[in-house]
């Protein structure tokens, strides 16, 4: 998918501190583990909702994206999930050095354990961002942490529907990102958790190249068409950002 660029080294030499300046952030994650990309910022930018929403994030890793919901609205309460006890404490860490102790809260915890953690509905919105590969798919990565964010372990794509169904109120909206070699999987989950798709809109790297993932708007508890919206084109003939792109990253 698409990656940011590494920003400046912390002391600890384990880190980087990297700033999203659109959002007003400086963000701590790993040096070399699993590191947020320009993936996390798209879904960020696509989530639509009320101004004192309360929002749970599926996989939060560094916690960018509850962070960007806390700008983007005002008044919203975000609940971080991560599995990987390093990530989730880096979560923390953003949260209190970016001040947003109050506002943000993260859970060192696995997807599939939420109705154990909330009842059921509790949420007006649901964003996720969850490993795209199949066990053992792809390359695998040295570096500590991201093959579990990039390949799915104990919880898979059916596993993560099912979370945020569970979660989201039945007037709420569920955010998620994917890669499109398993749209057809994502779309034949999402009926069997009687999930809509109401939107649905593909990223491409440029305007000639296929599709690299795709943003899904659902709803549970409603049937109707899918709106296909115009595709979000990342880079121009030049390799530089398109407007669209510049404008997600306040650039």
């Amino acid at each position: 998918m698409f990656r940011q660029g590494r920003g400046q080294m912390l002391e600890t030499d384990k880190h980087t501190s990297d700033g999203v300046r659109r959002f007003r952030l400086q963000v701590a994650q790993p040096a070399d583990g699993y590191r947020f990309s320009l993936d996390a910022l798209l879904l960020a930018d696509f989530v639509s909702t009320a101004d004192n929403a309360r929002i749970v994030d599926l996989g939060t890793g560094c916690g960018i994206i509850p962070m960007i919901l806390c700008r983007r609205f005002s008044g919203a309460a975000v609940v971080g999930i991560d599995s990987n006890r390093t990530m989730a404490g880096l979560a923390r860490k953003n949260a209190l050095d970016n001040g947003f102790a109050d506002r943000i809260e993260v859970l060192c915890e696995d997807v599939i354990k939420v109705k154990s953690l909330f009842p059921v509905s509790s949420f007006d919105g649901v964003v996720a961002n969850p490993p795209f590969r199949t066990p053992h798919s792809g390359r695998l990565s040295p570096k500590d942490g991201r093959d579990t964010a990039r390949h799915e372990s104990s919880a898979g794509m059916a596993d993560f529907l099912a979370a945020a169904k569970y979660l989201v109120k039945p007037s709420g909206r569920i955010w998620f990102i994917y890669h499109p070699d398993r749209l057809i999987e994502f779309i034949r989950c999402a009926g069997e958790q009687k999930l809509a798709i109401l939107q649905l809109r593909m990223v491409h790297g440029s305007g000639d190249a296929p599709a690299k993932i795709f943003l899904a708007e659902l709803a549970k508890g409603r049937k109707g068409t899918t709106v296909i919206l115009p595709p979000l084109i990342v880079h121009d003939d030049r390799g530089d950002y398109t407007p669209a792109a510049r404008l997600i990253l306040g650039q």
